[in-house]
């Protein structure tokens, strides 16, 4: 059987922390910060980590 493929499009996006969770960034931080809080931009700068219900698609992907 051959190997299995990495999702291309899901390696640019999460990242696996050393106990195997995986991170994302937040959503809205490319553009048009005038309207969104000092407290907002500064929240979505940090990373997080996947939701347990999206956990088990997104990890197929990365073999």
């Amino acid at each position: 059987m051959p190997k299995m493929k990495t999702h291309k499009g899901s390696q640019k996006r999460f990242k696996k922390t050393g106990s195997g969770k995986l991170k994302r960034s937040h959503a809205y931080t490319s553009h048009m910060f005038a309207h969104k809080s000092q407290k907002q931009k500064r929240k979505l700068r940090k990373s997080a980590l996947i939701s347990s219900g999206d956990y088990k698609r997104i990890k197929n992907m990365l073999p």
